[in-house]
């Protein structure tokens, strides 16, 4: 046989196996072949293949093993017992970029799943070679790297500290300093799940320079990638207020509120939560907030947009109006109350009605001043019904309770409290008979009305405990009135005036 047969035969092999792991990644591109692919061994075929001399074949294995591993835990898990990983690991430090990026996507396609698999990762040295891949000159392989680094860190803040051990962080921020996008935009949300888990795994995020590298991009004009610097900017923010100024001082206000009349909803959301994750801390912070026009932006945010997209506004002007009672007003002045009380009524989520519950119950809990202008929005009737309703959620019951306890305990505005009298239950009916036993004895005016509204008539059907604070409220309210006039509407009086007539004898 001649020399060049003997070459064909080596020709056709490396054909076939060219054609072989070419087609198993087409088809493992699209989920109704994975299963079958799986049953026919295919995780066994593919492991040989990634240490091929060839290495387009290499690099074709790669990412068919990825694109299997992506699609569920069980091929992942797969990937890890069928030792591959440390094929790749090895693989990674020398070969070319392209084989680079099919092992970072495989890596990532494993880590995302479990942190037990993000572990088997760690484990098998991975991290140092994804590290190094960051250095890498081609912005492909450093996208990569970085992605799947991400993908570990995320899980928890064992894994998230792990992947800082490594040294990743100060070429992260570096990451972000390049000028392609996509790697930005990975870098930057990979340092967003860093910061994440706790203040120290920010902090380190925070002592490699980021937050003005970050801070600058608010205003890029690439939506996904305003999207992870904010919520890169809220993940190091919500931790503490020493953070939170920090992220302040990189000078974000106003530019930041730019972000809530963005076109895409996540920039609206996470521009939203990075406001409100400053706010929460402390009222300087909220004051800072509302001098720059945040208040009134986050209003103008929740009125314009449906959906979860309105919850992290919603929570800020709670946050804002917990701290004082001059933030409250700033939200009553800037015109909260009515965007609040339109997502309690047109949401159809119950966490998100809860969160407009529990913010409008911040706002009127101060003095009587606030209470008024939540309760003259007639908005109690409707936290009322919601916790009453059974099919509300418990948390939507629980934050309905508490907004009600909160207005109502310092609300003296009677007409809005006269309806509640008819369907409340015993819990909350006393803090509403509370509050009229404190108004009616000094207003002649309101004890008039309260009689012509039928509200003395509800008073003395409501059964009390003897004893009780209900009952106290309610010999309070008695004792403002003539013993004649709370007799005429006490239940059963009406009966006693006609057996009066019935047994009198005319004087003739």
């Amino acid at each position: 046989m001649s020399h060049r047969h003997v070459l064909q035969v080596f020709e056709q092999y490396q054909r076939a196996r060219t054609q072989f792991v070419q087609a198993v990644a087409e088809l493992a591109a699209r989920p109704q072949n994975v299963e079958t692919l799986r049953s026919a061994g295919v995780m066994s075929l593919l492991r040989p293949l990634l240490l091929d001399v060839v290495p387009t074949i290499q690099q074709t294995a790669a990412l068919a093993l990825g694109r299997l591993a992506n699609y569920n835990d069980d091929l992942a898990e797969a990937v890890v017992k069928g030792d591959i990983l440390p094929q790749l690991v090895c693989s990674l430090s020398e070969q070319n970029r392209f084989y680079k990026k099919a092992a970072a996507f495989v890596l990532r396609a494993v880590g995302k799943h479990s942190p037990q698999l993000a572990q088997a990762i760690v484990h098998c040295g991975a991290l140092e070679m994804l590290v190094i891949c960051l250095e890498d000159f081609d912005p492909g392989v450093k996208e990569a790297a970085s992605w799947a680094l991400g993908y570990i860190a995320r899980h928890n803040s064992e894994l998230s500290q792990a992947v800082v051990d490594a040294g990743a962080v100060p070429l992260l921020v570096l990451c972000i300093q390049e000028p392609e996008i996509a790697l930005k935009r990975i870098a930057a949300s990979t340092l967003s799940d860093i910061s994440k888990h706790s203040p120290e795994l920010a902090q380190t995020v925070v002592d490699a320079g980021a937050i003005a590298h970050l801070a600058q991009m608010i205003l890029n004009p690439d939506a996904k990638l305003k999207r992870q610097v904010l919520s890169a900017l809220s993940q190091i923010a919500k931790h503490s207020v020493d953070l939170a100024e920090l992220v302040v001082e990189a000078e974000i206000f106003p530019v930041v509120l730019t972000c809530l009349k963005d076109s895409d909803e996540y920039v609206k959301k996470n521009g939203a939560t990075l406001i409100r994750e400053i706010a929460k801390h402390t009222p300087e912070l909220s004051q800072l907030i509302v001098n720059a026009g945040g208040v009134a932006a986050v209003i103008d945010c929740i009125g314009s947009c449906r959906g979860a997209v309105r919850l992290p506004g919603i929570m800020m002007l709670g946050y804002v109006a917990a701290h004082s009672e001059n933030l409250s007003m700033a939200v009553i002045v800037s015109k909260g109350i009515p965007p609040l009380c339109a997502c309690l009524i047109e949401e159809s989520e119950d966490h998100i009605k809860a969160a407009a519950a529990w913010a409008l119950g911040q706002v009127g809990r101060h003095t009587p001043e606030h209470a008024r202008a939540v309760a003259v929005a007639n908005v109690l009737p409707t936290l009322l019904a919601m916790y009453m309703d059974t099919c509300s959620s418990e948390d939507l019951q629980m934050k309905t309770k508490r907004a009600l306890k909160n207005i109502l305990q310092k609300c003296t505005y009677l007409p809005a409290l006269e309806p509640l009298l008819h369907d409340a239950p015993p819990n909350i009916m006393k803090h509403i008979v509370g509050q009229f036993s404190k108004v009616l004895p000094h207003d002649s005016k309101a004890r008039r009305l309260f009689v012509t509204t039928g509200g003395l008539k509800k008073v003395q059907e409501i059964k009390a405990e003897p004893g009780s604070l209900l009952q106290e409220y309610i010999n309070t309210i008695n004792n403002c009135y003539p013993e004649e006039v709370v007799r005429y509407y006490s239940p059963g009086y009406s009966e006693i005036l006609l057996e009066r007539v019935e047994n009198y004898h005319p004087v003739l």
